[in-house]
């Protein structure tokens, strides 16, 4: 099957049973910054969660720090982060984590975004982003919009990482790209569980459900998704790390503070 390496049956079958135990019921640090009423920094609710805000650093589409982001931190609405903060209990009784890349988007980075977008010579990041996208699509495929979810502040975008957690590659500004969508060891060294793709692939392969990817990367967005349901939240279907809580306290607002 292509886009995987090659594995064995058995573990294969470990992660299943994994699947399988998460899917039974279950039993039984502060910034200092001010945000507005209603949200949080989600470090204080879950100390554990290990962070890997994109946005913070120049390692993103754009190929560089977006605007708003002054510190690499997760804010969220609470009742974000408290359904959140349930499904980390969850993956730490398998020495597994959650790893989180973007959480509240002021409005102003997703104008960054936009802006961007717009430019259609600024093409540093394509070849592992958006390598077989035409930037003058972006807009009309849906990849980049005026607005986002993200600026409601009750949507995340994540991973499963194992623990103890393993050592990531260090991204350094004009180092060679590699196509995020190529099999986990030919693509940017993350370290979390193979999910098919990196983070913010503009590729079909990103799409949830997509039956071409492998088995165990199935297994593993399946164990993320079922998770994430269980306490709320729903997935974008295009993007196997996007996930909105349901029943999210401002769906009409779209806020623009900055992250500090």
């Amino acid at each position: 099957m292509a886009g995987i390496f090659p594995m064995r049956i058995d573990k294969i079958f470990l992660h299943i049973l994994l699947l399988a135990a998460v899917l039974m019921p279950s039993i039984g640090v502060c910034s200092g910054a001010s945000y507005p009423e209603g949200f949080v920094d989600v470090k204080e609710i879950i100390p554990s969660v290990i962070l890997d805000i994109r946005y913070f650093t120049p390692h993103n589409f754009v190929g560089e720090r977006i605007e708003g982001y002054n510190a690499p931190r997760c804010i969220l609405t609470k009742k974000a982060a408290l359904a959140l903060s349930n499904v980390q209990k969850e993956l730490e009784r398998f020495n597994l984590s959650l790893k989180i890349y973007d959480c509240y988007r002021p409005q102003r980075a997703v104008g960054h975004f936009v802006r961007w977008a717009r430019d259609i010579k600024d093409t540093r990041m394509q070849e592992e982003f958006y390598p077989t996208v035409d930037k003058r699509n972006l807009f009309k495929d849906g990849y980049i919009a005026e607005r986002s979810s993200h600026s409601r502040g009750s949507t995340v975008d994540l991973t499963i990482v194992p623990v103890p957690v393993p050592e990531q590659e260090e991204y350094k500004t004009g180092q060679r790209l590699y196509p995020c969508f190529l099999p986990a060891e030919k693509r940017f060294k993350d370290n979390t569980i193979d999910m098919g793709t990196g983070f913010d692939c503009f590729h079909e392969l990103s799409h949830t459900a997509n039956p071409k990817i492998g088995v165990m990367q199935r297994v593993n967005r399946l164990l993320l998704k079922s998770l994430m349901e269980r306490y709320g939240f729903q997935n974008l279907s295009l993007e196997w790390w996007h996930y909105t809580l349901k029943d999210e306290p401002f769906p009409d607002t779209y806020f623009d503070f900055v992250i500090e």
